[in-house]
């Protein structure tokens, strides 16, 4: 089989400083590049300033007994499944809480 790549990219700023590192050049002219790359257009400055840092509650470690049905229904839905597991359990806990 023979595969074939091809490399494409759009005429932006940094081919016009081709060869040009970024540790050669100042802040002002990576920003200028940046705002003239077509493929950041669609991107907006956030605002940092109102973020919170969100810590998840400590997991305790169990032991559960649960049909092996359903450890591979989870399993196959890949990496994560604990996770996954827990969040059915935190929405039904939440659902039967609420009502």
């Amino acid at each position: 089989m023979n595969v074939q790549y091809t490399k494409t990219a759009s005429a932006t700023s940094h081919e016009k400083n081709k060869g040009t590192s970024l540790r050669d050049m100042t802040d002002a002219e990576i920003n200028a590049a940046i705002a003239s790359d077509p493929d950041w257009a669609e991107f907006e400055p956030i605002d940092w300033s109102k973020a919170e840092l969100v810590i998840p509650p400590k997991k305790q470690a169990i032991s559960i007994r649960l049909d092996q049905d359903l450890i591979d229904f989870f399993k196959s839905e890949g990496p994560g499944y604990q996770r996954r597991i827990n969040a059915v359990l935190r929405a039904y806990m939440t659902q039967r809480r609420t009502g």
